[in-house]
């Protein structure tokens, strides 16, 4: 049974960090189930690019403990910033082959923008704030690289502490 938010209850935050693969469906239905206060659900899924072809897997590494207590203490704010009715947050780790899931975000809200910015909000900081490693195999056997912080990401995170959201 899905977990459920009642008045004065905090709405429920789920965060996994896992091997293997999620499924859109299942994890949405597990935040909504029974629910008739939500209005909007946004998800995002990351997926592995193939690099041009080159990459054969992508390695993702984590912090064990740490990780999730940061996805945690973000989607915790997206919670409370956004008034989200609940927040879903899996990343997984290990050897990912391209076109396999990595990240998946759900929330669900009252009214679509709050969605929207609760799940860009998570995003946003997950990609700065958490501690994962990523590297690349590539399929002509040479030594992938591990893969740098992006300014853009930087920017993206830089946004939400000029910017309210919209559904404020």
């Amino acid at each position: 049974m899905a977990a459920r938010a009642t008045a004065g209850q905090a709405a429920p935050v789920t965060v996994r960090i896992q091997a293997g693969d999620f499924s859109l469906a299942d994890e949405i239905a597990a935040l909504t189930g029974g629910r008739t206060d939500i209005g909007a659900v946004v998800s995002f899924s990351g997926l592995c690019r193939d690099e041009g072809g080159r990459l054969a897997t992508l390695e993702l590494e984590h912090y064990p403990g740490m990780a999730e207590r940061a996805i945690r203490a973000i989607a915790e704010q997206a919670v409370e910033r956004f008034s989200l009715n609940g927040i879903t947050a899996i990343h997984r780790h290990g050897a990912i082959a391209p076109g396999g899931n990595i990240v998946l975000v759900v929330a669900a809200a009252p009214h679509r923008q709050a969605a929207f910015d609760g799940a860009a909000f998570l995003m946003d900081f997950l990609k700065t704030d958490a501690p994962f490693w990523k590297k690349e195999h590539l399929k002509d056997g040479g030594a992938g690289e591990w893969v740098s912080a992006k300014d853009a990401d930087d920017k993206a995170k830089a946004r939400w502490a000029k910017a309210r959201s919209r559904s404020e």
